[in-house]
This record gives C-alpha cells, structure tokens and sequence, in this order.
C-alpha cells in the first residue's frame, strides 16, 4: 500500500467507526430501560470491517508496541540484576573498606605501642648507661686521687733522696752512713 491508500484506509475505517457510533447513538432504547436496542450481527461486521480496512502499519505498530513493551520490561529485569549486582558489589567494597579501616585503626594501635615501649626502653638503657657511667666516674675519680697521692709520693720519695744524696757538711758522721741510723 502508498501513503495515499493508507490514509484512506484509515479514513474508510474511521467512517465505518463513526458509523458504528452513530447506530449505537442513534438506537431505540427498549422499553422501561436506558439500554439501546442494536443490531448484534451489523455492529459486529462493521468493526470487522473497519478493523480489516486497517493498515497494515497499524497492525505492526501494535506488534512493534507489544514488542517494545516485552523489551521494557526484560530490559527493566536486567536493570534490576545490574543494580542489584552493583548494591552487592558496594556492599562487599563498604565490608572491605570496613576491614581495611579495622586493620589500619589495628595498625595505628600496634605502632603507638611499640613507639611508646621504643620509649619507655630507651629511657631504662639511658638511665642504666648514666648510672654505669656514675659508677665509672666515682671509680676513675678514686683512681686518679690513687695516682695523684702515688705521683705525690714518689715526688717526695725524690726529694727526700736527693736530699739524703746530698750530705750535710755539718753532719758528716761515720755513724750516718747507713740510712736506718737516719731515721731512728
């Protein structure tokens, strides 16, 4: 069919529509009710024919209606599962992020404790060195008062002898030759 025949083919069925409506319209009602008195078998072959006068486009645009409406509602199916995968998805991804959160709070927790404990043992070795070295102070100091008092020592150690070497003229006695006559 043209474009010219399916015009009038529409309209040869509006008019056999139009017709219809006005035998309905236009009918007797039967007696003691609003109900129109109408030809069963001439209605029904009126719309036979307005349906048969129908275009050819029209008959595939119901189909193609009712094909689109069957791809709405598998293509709305598959739109829920992608998103209803997608919520399973972020669902999983907010657990992760929930233990990743867990394991760095854990983490954090894990290296404040052994930052303080690094802390706390390096006080204890600092305090143990100072007191070792305390200790080695004292010591040393008493060592060195040991070789001061012992360089004094041989320091007049020295001088006594260099002036025991070294005889009085005046005390030039035979019984002074040995030195424990000296010192008693």
């Amino acid at each position: 069919m043209t474009g010219f025949d399916d015009i009038h083919s529409i309209n040869d069925s509006e008019t056999l529509l139009r017709r219809t409506i006005d035998i309905i319209a236009t009918a007797r009602t039967m007696p003691l009710s609003n109900s129109p008195m109408v030809n069963r078998d001439e209605i029904i072959e009126l719309l036979e024919e307005a349906l048969n006068r129908l275009p050819d486009e029209l008959r595939q645009a119901r189909w193609m209606l009712r094909e689109r409406d069957e791809f709405v509602t598998k293509t709305r199916r598959e739109a829920d599962d992608i998103v209803e995968a997608a919520r399973a998805q972020a669902e999983r991804m907010v657990q992760r992020t929930e233990v990743v959160r867990a394991a760095e709070l854990r983490a954090r927790q894990i290296v404040d404790a052994a930052e303080g404990e690094s802390r706390r043992m390096r006080n204890e070795i600092e305090d143990f060195c100072d007191q070792r070295l305390a200790s080695f102070e004292i010591i040393l100091d008493k060592v060195a008062k040991t070789v001061a008092t012992g360089r004094e020592r041989l320091n007049l150690g020295s001088r006594r002898t260099e002036q025991a070497r070294q005889p009085d003229p005046a005390d030039e006695r035979p019984s002074d030759f040995f030195d424990y006559d000296r010192e008693a």
